[in-house]
C-alpha cells in the first residue's frame, strides 16, 4: 500500500498510465471470455449432436433397416412392431423411442413425446402441469383453427440454474387417422384429421454457476479491478486525510507567519519590509553607493523636557510624536531608517527612487509638513498640561552614501553610512527649534518650492569643502513651485505639469490658454 501511495504521490503520470492500461484490458478480457464461451458452447453442441446422430443412426439401423432386410414378405408399420415380424415403428412409436434415446444422451437437453392416449400395452405417460397445460391449450378451438402451429414455452429455475421448456402439438394427419382408428391397440377410434394426438416437449437446462466459470478472464479482471479500486480508495482516503492534516498545519503556519510578519513590519520601514518579503532584496551583507536625500531630526532640549515629566508621560508623549512623524514620512514615501533616542533618521532614494530631484522635493515637503504638524501638536500638548512640549530641528542633505545591510551574518541592519549622512545631522544641529536647514545640493532642487536664505559656511570632517547651509524662512510652499496644476469644475479641467513643458510647446500652450480665456469671457 505504501508503495502504491508513493507511486500515486510521486509519479502521478505513471499512476495514470497504470489506470489507462487497466481500462484497456477490460475489452481484452471480455473478448477472451466471449471467445471461450463460444468455444465451449460449440464444443458441447457438437458433442451432443454427434451423440444424437450416432444413436439415431443405430436406432434406425436396428429397428427399421435390419427388420426390413430380415423379413422376406412385405413390411408393415405397427405400434407393436417389436413382436410383428418385419414390422417397423409407426411415427408415434418412433417419436416415443427417439425421445428416450435423446433424453439419455442429450445431457442438458431432453426430448419427450407424450400423450394422454397411450396404446394398449404401453405404460401411461406421467404428464406434469406444464404438459397438461400445453395439451389443453393446443386442443382449444382456437388452436385447432390454427392447425397446431402454436408453441407453448415456460422459463423457470433458481438463482443458480435456468430452464426453458418448449411444447409443440403433434397433429393427426390422414395417414395417422387411418392407422390409429383401425389399430386394435389404439385407445381411441374416432380420430379426425387435425386432432392433437399429443405433444413434443423439449427441455433445456443451463447452470449459471457453470456459465460463471466461463467468464474466468472477466472475473479475474473484476477481482483485480476491485482490488485496485479498493486500494485506490484507501489511498485517496489516506491522501485526503494527509492533505487535510497538511492544510491544517499550513493554515496554522500561515497564521503564525502572518502574525510574525506583522510584528516584524513594526521594526522595518514599509519599503524595506516589502522588498524583503517580495524577494526583491536578499538578506546578505551587501551595500550599494547611491545618491540619497537624507533627513535628520532631533528634539530641542529633550533632556530638560524629560526631566520635567514622569516616565509614563514622557513615554506617551514620545510615542505620540514618533507616530505622527512616521505617518507623515510614510505619506511622502520616505524610508524610515531608525529612531535614535529622540532623533529620526530617514532618507529618499532607496529601495525606491523617483530620481534625485523628486526625492529631494519630497523630502523637503515632508519636513515642512512635519513642522506644521508639530506646531499643531504643541497647542494640544500645552492644553494637556505639558509646560514645554517638543520642538524639532530638521537637517536635510543630498549626496552619495553607502546603503544596504550592515552587521554580521547573524544580526544585520538596513541603514546608510557616509559623510553626507553626517552632514545632515550637522545641519540639524544648527537649525532653530521648529526650523529646517538644508545643504545647497538639496536647495537647488527645491528653490522654486520654498523660500530660504544662506547661512555662514561650515566645514565637516570627511568633506573637503565648505558647506553653505540654507535655512527655510517660510514654511509655506510657493504656489509657483507646485509640480502640477490640476483644477476641475463641472465641464472643464486644467492639468499642467510645469516640469514636462518644453520651450517648444510653451508658446503653443499659452495660445491655447488665451483661446480658452477668450471663449470663457464670451459666456
Amino acid at each position: 500500500m505504501d508503495a502504491a501511495y508513493q507511486l500515486f504521490n510521486r509519479r502521478p503520470a505513471l499512476f495514470g498510465l497504470a489506470v489507462a492500461v487497466a481500462l484497456l484490458l477490460l475489452p481484452v478480457a471480455v473478448w477472451l471470455d466471449l471467445r471461450h464461451i463460444s468455444d465451449v458452447a460449440l464444443e458441447r453442441q457438437a458433442e451432443t449432436l454427434n451423440e444424437m446422430i450416432t444413436d439415431i443412426r443405430a436406432y434406425y439401423a436396428n429397428n427399421v433397416v435390419s427388420r426390413v432386410q430380415a423379413h422376406a414378405g412385405d413390411s408393415v408399420a405397427a405400434a407393436d412392431y417389436a413382436i410383428v415380424p418385419g414390422a417397423i415403428p409407426i411415427p408415434a412409436t418412433l417419436s416415443l423411442e427417439l425421445g428416450e434415446v435423446v433424453g439419455e444422451h442429450g445431457r442438458n437437453v431432453r426430448y419427450r413425446f407424450v400423450s394422454d392416449y397411450p396404446f394398449e400395452g404401453r405404460e401411461p405417460h406421467k404428464l406434469d402441469d406444464f404438459e397438461r397445460y400445453a395439451l389443453a391449450t393446443f386442443r382449444t378451438e382456437k388452436a385447432a383453427s390454427q392447425q397446431g402451429h402454436e408453441i407453448v414455452t415456460r422459463i423457470d429455475g433458481s438463482l443458480f440454474d435456468r430452464r426453458i421448456r418448449l411444447a409443440g402439438p403433434v397433429v393427426m394427419g390422414a395417414a395417422c387417422v387411418e392407422c390409429h382408428n383401425s389399430s386394435p391397440l389404439s385407445p381411441k377410434k374416432d380420430w379426425k384429421v387435425g386432432d392433437v394426438r399429443g405433444i413434443q416437449a423439449i427441455e433445456i437446462e443451463q447452470a449459471i454457476v457453470t456459465n460463471l466459470a466461463s467468464f474466468k478472464y472477466l472475473l479475474a479482471y473484476f477481482v483485480g479491478a476491485g482490488i485496485f479500486g479498493v486500494s485506490f480508495a484507501v489511498m485517496q482516503t489516506y491522501q485526503a486525510a494527509s492533505y487535510s492534516r497538511l492544510n491544517r498545519e499550513l493554515e496554522e503556519t500561515n497564521s503564525f507567519l502572518a502574525t510574525v510578519s506583522l510584528k516584524i513590519s513594526k521594526y522595518l520601514s514599509p519599503q524595506v519590509y516589502k522588498s524583503i518579503f517580495s524577494g526583491e532584496r536578499d538578506t546578505t551583507l551587501t551595500t550599494e553607493r547611491k545618491k540619497l536625500t537624507i533627513f535628520f531630526s532631533d528634539i530641542k532640549d529633550f533632556t530638560i523636557t524629560s526631566e520635567r515629566l514622569q516616565p509614563e508621560e514622557l513615554t506617551e508623549l514620545l510615542n505620540d510624536y514618533f507616530t505622527e512623524m512616521s505617518a507623515i514620512a510614510a505619506k511622502h514615501g520616505a524610508t524610515l531608517d531608525k529612531f535614535i533616542g529622540d532623533a529620526i533618521l530617514a532618507f529618499f532614494g532607496d529601495p525606491e527612487t523617483r530620481g534625485p530631484k523628486e526625492d529631494a522635493r519630497a523630502c523637503v515637503q515632508m519636513a515642512i509638513e512635519m513642522q506644521k504638524r508639530l506646531a499643531e501638536l504643541y497647542v494640544i500638548w500645552r492644553a494637556k498640561g505639558i509646560e514645554e512640549p517638543f520642538k524639532a530641528r530638521i537637517g536635510i542633505n543630498t549626496g552619495y552614501c553607502n546603503v544596504g545591510n550592515f552587521g554580521s551574518n547573524e544580526r544585520m541592519d538596513y541603514t546608510i553610512i557616509g559623510a553626507e549622512a553626517n552632514l545632515a545631522a550637522r545641519l540639524e544641529s544648527i537649525a532653530e527649534p521648529g526650523g529646517i536647514v538644508m545643504s545647497y545640493e538639496t536647495y537647488v532642487h527645491v528653490a522654486d518650492l520654498v523660500k530660504a536664505e544662506p547661512l555662514e559656511p561650515i566645514r565637516l570632517k570627511g568633506i573637503g569643502r565648505d558647506v553653505i547651509p540654507y535655512r527655510v524662512t517660510d514654511l509655506e510652499i510657493s504656489q509657483s513651485g507646485l509640480e502640477t496644476i490640476d483644477e476641475r469644475v463641472d465641464g472643464a479641467r486644467i492639468y499642467i505639469d510645469p516640469h514636462a513643458i518644453t520651450d517648444e510647446n510653451r508658446e503653443q500652450l499659452l495660445k491655447a490658454l488665451d483661446r480658452a480665456k477668450a471663449r470663457l469671457l464670451k459666456l
